[in-house]
């Protein structure tokens, strides 16, 4: 019996001596084309901690995220770097992000985004390189729903733009 639990010991702690805790850097962003309300809607989710550290490093300033401590132009600065880190082309023109607003799902900002005035599309670009200037590792996943077709794919740092085409 003891030899079992020796060579069991001995199996496992080399496993367990080189395990380290590897923190996930992700985000999520929705992208809806409603055609009828003549609008792209986006909705993107970022985890607190990382927007709250990439916006103090950005830009120098002590902010805080979250419902209970909140600094109080939090909202502008989120807006002007989502406006920097998220670029969207329809029909090969850039477009003005309007910020809607935020909320916060326990560890998550969930930030809200729109462009009015939106006719038709018949090509959609986004890059969207939030977090990039952070975490190498960070991944952005998009979601998309454009003219009833739904589209997903992730971006990289390596590869930070995505360009759909409904013609």
């Amino acid at each position: 019996m003891l030899f079992i639990k020796k060579t069991i010991l001995v199996l496992l702690l080399p496993l367990l001596a080189f395990t380290t805790f590897h923190k996930y850097y992700v985000s999520v962003t929705q992208i809806e084309y409603v055609k009828k309300q003549q609008s792209v809607q986006i909705i993107s989710r970022i985890f607190l901690d990382d927007f709250e550290d990439v916006l103090q490093a950005r830009y120098n300033e002590k902010l805080f995220l979250g419902p209970q401590m909140e600094t109080v132009d939090a909202n502008f600065y989120i807006e002007r770097y989502l406006k920097t880190k998220m670029i969207m082309k329809i029909n090969g023109e850039e477009k003005t992000l309007n910020f809607i607003g935020k909320e916060y799902e326990n560890d998550i900002v969930v930030c809200y985004l729109e462009i009015e005035g939106v006719k038709n599309i018949d090509t959609f670009e986004i890059e969207n390189t939030v977090l990039f200037d952070l975490y190498a590792e960070q991944q952005n996943i998009v979601r998309t729903k454009i003219n009833s077709k739904n589209k997903s794919f992730i971006l990289i740092k390596e590869n930070d733009k995505g360009l759909l085409n409904f013609k």
